[in-house]
C-alpha cells in the first residue's frame, strides 16, 4: 500500500512520533493506522504518544550566529518549569548549533546531535523529561554582519524572544540596539514593500470606513475630497510607520526612525527575524477548581 504524506501526518498528530518513525511504522504495517500506533508503542515511543494530545506552548527560543549567518529555533515544552531545566536547555542549545548547518526544518530534524538525529534526540528527551516537547520551527538569515539579542534570557543564547538582524556595513554596536528595539516593538515587516498586501488592504478598509463614519457624524462634515486625499492617506502613513521596522521611531532615540539611526551608524538593515515562544499556539486555560474536578473525574 502506498504511504502518503497525509497518512504520515495523521499518525504524527495522533502519536507525537517523528516523521521518519511514523513513515516506517506505516510501511511496516501496510498502512494500517492502528497497527502502526501499536508498532510505535513497542518501539519505546509510548510515553511520547501519551503526551501527544497535550499543548506544548512554553519552551525556549535559541539563537546562534556563525560568520554572516544567523539561526533562530523554537523548541516547545508544556510548562515553563521545564524551560528552566538544564537538560532541556542543553537540548535546545544542541539543536540550535545543528541548525547552523542546515537550511530548513526537515534538514534540522535529520541533522546530528551527539551522534543521534535531532528527531530521535527530541523523542528521547520526551521520555526523560516527561513532557511533550516539540521542535516547532527554525529560521535563518544572512548579511555582511548578523547581530543577535535574546529577551528574558534563561541562558546564553536562549530565551523567550530571539531576534536576529542582518546588515550591510560594519556593526559598531547598533545591531544589538536594533535587535532590542525589534524585541520590544514586534514590527510586521522590514519596510512597506515587504508588508503583506492583504494587511495593507484590510487596514485601508478600516481607516476608510472609520473616517467616513466620523465625518458623517461631525457637526461640520469635511468635503469628501479632503477625506479621501488627506485624512485617509495620513492615517495610512501613520499605520505604516508603526508596523514597519524602518519606519518606526527608534526606542533608544525617538527623534529618529530606525532607518535613520542605522544610516547614521553607517549600516543598512537588510532583514530581521523575531521569534517568540508560543506565538500562534492556542493555549488551553482551566481554572484550579476545574482542574481538580477533572482529576477527580467529576
Amino acid at each position: 500500500m502506498a504511504i502518503t504524506a497525509a497518512m504520515v501526518k495523521e499518525l504524527r498528530d495522533t502519536t507525537g512520533a517523528g516523521m521518519m518513525d511514523a513513515k516506517k511504522a506505516l510501511t511496516e504495517n501496510d498502512g494500517n493506522m492502528e497497527a502502526a500506533v501499536d508498532w510505535l508503542r513497542t518501539k519505546g515511543l509510548a510515553k511520547a504518544a501519551k503526551k501527544a494530545d497535550r499543548i506544548a506552548a512554553e519552551g525556549l527560543v535559541g539563537v546562534a550566529v556563525d560568520g554572516n549567518k544567523g539561526v533562530a529555533v523554537e523548541v516547545n515544552s508544556e510548562t515553563d518549569f521545564v524551560a528552566k531545566n538544564a537538560d532541556f536547555q542543553a537540548l535546545v542549545n544542541g539543536i540550535t548549533s545543528a541548525a547552523l548547518g542546515v537550511s530548513d526544518l526537515d534538514g534540522l530534524s535529520a541533522a546530528s546531535v551527539n551522534g543521534k538525529s535531532v528527531e530521535d534526540t527530541v523523542t528521547a528527551a520526551i521520555a526523560k523529561i516527561g513532557e511533550k516537547l516539540s521542535l516547532r520551527r527554525m529560521a535563518t538569515i544572512e548579511g555582511d554582519v548578523v547581530a543577535s539579542y535574546v529577551h528574558n534570557a534563561a541562558a546564553d543564547g536562549l530565551g523567550k524572544i530571539g531576534v536576529l538582524v542582518a546588515m550591510k556595513g560594519t556593526d559598531n554596536g547598533i545591531g544589538k540596539q536594533i535587535a532590542m528595539h525589534i524585541a520590544a516593538t514586534s514590527p510586521m515587516s522590514l519596510g512597506e514593500g515587504d508588508l503583506d498586501p492583504a494587511i495593507v488592504e484590510r487596514e485601508l478598509e478600516v481607516q476608510t470606513q472609520k473616517a467616513l463614519e466620523e465625518n458623517a457624524s461631525a457637526p461640520k462634515p469635511k468635503p469628501e475630497a479632503v477625506i479621501q486625499n488627506n485624512i485617509i492617506p495620513g492615517r495610512m502613513k501613520k499605520f505604516l510607520e508603526e508596523v514597519t521596522l524602518l519606519g518606526q521611531k527608534f526606542v533608544i532615540n525617538p527623534d529618529l526612525t530606525v532607518e535613520q539611526a542605522a544610516k547614521d551608524a553607517g549600516v543598512e538593515i537588510t532583514g530581521f527575524i523575531r521569534m517568540g515562544v508560543g506565538e500562534g499556539i492556542e493555549k488551553k486555560e482551566e481554572d484550579f477548581a476545574a482542574e481538580v474536578a477533572k482529576t477527580l473525574g467529576q
